[in-house]
């Protein structure tokens, strides 16, 4: 069974988190870590809670997202999973963070790609890889069906969608992503946003301005 810790980071208030079953193995996903101390918070949990990181992923590369991947790394020696298409996101990072007045050393390790549909095991636990496009081009979510909880990235939020006017973002393609790939899962399964507090996919069917379907 897992665990799912969030903090919430930097000034943009991304949520990082942070999967853990009980054998203290651990996912890291979205280190969005941009201060020092948020970088304290997160190690002194992983330590208190005797935790041992064994992979770092990204749902996209948005600089929110990405601002604790360089540390992750040198901290944990994990190396980065994402979609392929984030490769060109994650590398246009650092300047967008220059142009927000937020600049931070990029990560350069190696990069592993995963697809729609592949799994991402944690001990005896399987996540599955949904690729969600349209607030980035390689948007993934990491799906639990056996606990049922999803974490989204900034695909879908609590009565709301991602914002699709940044490079590579498409309004109509992230709205057909939510609706053929989010809402065709069971509606009582959690959603775990990229920013703002939790969900679930039917409470999203129901009220959810952009895309009600019920």
């Amino acid at each position: 069974m897992l665990q799912v810790k969030s903090f919430t980071f930097s000034p943009i208030q991304e949520n990082t988190y942070l999967l853990y079953n009980d054998q203290g193995k651990a996912i890291i996903i979205d280190p969005g870590c941009y201060f020092t101390a948020e970088q304290e918070t997160l190690k002194n949990f992983i330590k208190d809670t005797k935790l041992e990181p064994v992979q770092l992923l990204n749902t996209h590369c948005h600089l929110d997202h990405v601002f604790g991947n360089k540390w992750v790394h040198e901290t944990y020696g994990l190396e980065l999973y994402l979609h392929a298409q984030e490769e060109a996101v994650l590398q246009r990072a650092p300047a967008s963070g220059e142009r927000w007045g937020m600049p931070f050393s990029n990560y350069k390790g190696p990069l592993h790609f995963l697809a729609h549909g592949d799994k991402v095991h944690l001990g005896t636990d399987e996540l599955q890889v949904i690729l969600a496009p349209g607030h980035s081009p390689g948007s993934i979510c990491f799906y639990h069906a056996a606990q049922e909880f999803l974490v989204g990235g900034d695909v879908l939020f609590h009565e709301s969608i991602g914002r699709t006017d940044l490079p590579g973002g498409d309004h109509a393609t992230l709205l057909n992503s939510i609706r053929e790939q989010l809402y065709v899962l069971p509606e009582s399964v959690t959603v775990y946003p990229g920013h703002g507090p939790s969900t679930t996919i039917g409470h999203e069917k129901r009220h959810n301005p952009f895309v009600r379907v019920a």
